[in-house]
């Protein structure tokens, strides 16, 4: 779809420590764990794709490198804020938090009607584990 997301590319502090959660929660919503990423072998970079007919969405979990690996996300930064991803239903959505919770990932703002953000948006706000906001969201 023109104007569609290719790919996102999220840089934490250690892939490797993050890819757990990462393929937990991404693997919820049907990506899997890319075999074609040339970098995967020295788990700096991980590729978890999402493939749906002529559909694809690809998000890079890279290791931080430089002088501000030990630096805490700030979402009120110039920079990314949150990502949110489209859940199939409220029922998805109330599936992904216990999934989360299974996890024990952490969790922003519990499953809830958000309404100031149109008529039916549903949705749950989680942290990664450097604390990078990501939300579900299901909006008829």
């Amino acid at each position: 779809m023109r104007g569609g997301i290719h790919h996102i590319d999220l840089t934490v502090k250690d892939a490797h420590a993050s890819r757990a959660f990462y393929e937990s929660v991404l693997g919820f919503m049907g990506y899997a764990l890319s075999k074609g990423n040339p970098f995967a072998a020295d788990e700096t970079c991980f590729d978890f794709d999402l493939r749906d007919g002529d559909t694809f969405c690809s998000i890079g979990i890279l290791s931080a490198r430089g002088e501000n690996t030990e630096r805490v996300h700030d979402r009120y930064s110039p920079g990314l804020h949150h990502i949110a991803w489209n859940a199939a239903s409220r029922e998805d959505v109330d599936a992904m938090h216990a999934h989360l919770l299974k996890i024990g990932a952490t969790i922003l703002d519990p499953p809830a009607d958000y309404p100031r953000y149109g008529a039916g948006y549903y949705a749950v706000f989680f942290a990664d584990p450097d604390g990078l906001k990501l939300e579900y969201v299901h909006k008829p």
